[in-house]
This record gives structure tokens, C-alpha cells and sequence, in this order.
């Protein structure tokens, strides 16, 4: 009985290693696209106020926030923080929507 027990133990930490480090890899590159994303978000804020319109989005080539723009700004006062940002990645992410990946795409700077 143990060693049935020991073997299905080990079998199971082989089988879930691979998936744990995939999980791994694709948890680091959300992570480098996000911080890519608030890298552009930064370069495109003109006004260093922490806060970007449709407009300097548009201009900044902060593609992701100004394709997603109404989305993001969920309050539609027309300007989107980083949290806001951030926020709508996490919904995306919750419903199973790969965000990051369209998020990398939206570097320009």
C-alpha cells in the first residue's frame, strides 16, 4: 500500500512539474508585458499626472489603452490610470483573455 502511494506521489510531481513551470513562463511574460505597458504609459503622460486621455494614449502609441480605451475607463471621466490599467488586465485575465500578449504589441517607446 505505501509504495503504491509513494509511486503515485512521484508520478504526480512528474506530471506537474512541466505544467508548473509553463505556468511559470507564461505568469513572467504577463508580467514583462505589463511592465512594458506602464513603461510606455509613463513615456506617453505629457503632463506627468499619472493620468492619460484617449488622446495622448493615441499619440504616445500606447496602442493596447487606446484600443481598450472606453473599457479601461469604467468611471468615463476620459483620462485611465496605471491601476485602471491594470484592473481591466486583471478582468481580461479572469475571463480567460489574453491581454498581456496585446499589451507587449502596444510598444512604441
Amino acid at each position: 500500500m505505501f509504495r503504491a502511494m509513494l509511486i503515485l506521489l512521484v508520478f504526480g510531481a512528474c506530471v506537474s512539474a512541466p505544467l508548473l513551470a509553463s505556468a511559470q513562463n507564461g505568469l513572467s511574460s504577463i508580467v514583462d508585458s505589463v511592465n512594458r505597458l506602464d513603461k510606455n504609459f509613463d513615456a506617453a503622460d505629457r503632463s506627468h499626472d499619472g493620468l492619460l486621455s484617449k488622446d495622448e494614449a493615441e499619440a504616445g502609441h500606447v496602442a493596447f489603452i487606446a484600443k481598450n480605451f472606453d473599457a479601461i475607463d469604467t468611471s468615463k471621466r476620459g483620462l485611465v490610470s496605471k491601476d485602471d490599467v491594470h484592473a481591466y488586465i486583471r478582468r481580461l485575465l479572469m475571463h480567460g483573455q489574453p491581454a498581456p500578449a496585446s499589451a507587449a504589441s502596444s510598444s512604441g517607446k
